[in-house]
């Protein structure tokens, strides 16, 4: 992690682009912890508010939408190769969509408050057939407002962002857990309910 926050003390606004997208796309990157401590250099006028914004929004629009154009290409080839085996299959996808449709799409907007998945849902939002302005509209407002949340956090915690961000992000991780816990069951119930 410190290595990451040196890249943002040294390179500023075109660090936080660069590894918030590759942290989207899926490396493992800590990016609430980098937007934090990017509002604290905020605070301590070491770095522009707009530019480190702009950088930030920029970084997690263009991780989501590749994460979703992955899944729209590579997805689909994979299905069709491998769907078999996965029983996962056309019908199976038209489903998935459907279920986007309804709900989904809200996936987009709170994938990015659970660590370890938020790239996930846009994979799979490709996959599945998701128009691509569901993806504008609820990713990008999505990353617009988890952006602004935690540089807005790192701004106001100022000296102390590590201590309590660290509290933060405990209960974040909890949190992470249970939401998986509760899709987890909710997809095997569905997965439970479709068989013959």
């Amino acid at each position: 992690m410190e290595s990451v926050l040196d890249w943002v003390s040294a390179y500023g606004p075109g660090a936080i682009f660069f590894l918030l997208f590759l942290g989207i796309v899926g490396l493992p990157i800590p990016e609430e912890t980098l937007l934090v401590f990017s509002g604290y250099l905020i605070a301590q006028g070491r770095m522009n508010a707009a530019g480190t914004f702009f950088a930030a929004l920029a970084g997690s629009w263009c991780g989501i939408s590749v994460s979703f154009f992955i899944g729209r290409t590579l997805g689909l080839s994979v299905v069709h190769r491998f769907g078999k085996y996965l029983r996962v299959d056309e019908q199976r996808l038209k489903e998935i969509h459907a279920w986007f449709d309804r709900r989904g799409h809200w996936a987009l907007f709170i994938g990015y408050y659970i660590a370890g998945i938020r790239h996930f849902t846009a994979i799979l939002a490709g996959a599945s057939g998701v128009e691509l302005r569901t993806l504008i509209f609820y990713g990008w407002s999505g990353g617009l407002i988890w952006v602004a949340a935690f540089l807005s956090l790192g701004y106001l915690l100022g000296e102390q962002w590590r201590t309590i961000f660290v509290l933060v992000n405990r209960y974040m991780e909890l949190g992470s857990y249970v939401l998986l816990a509760v899709a987890t069951a909710y997809g095997i119930w569905l997965w439970r309910k479709s068989k013959p």
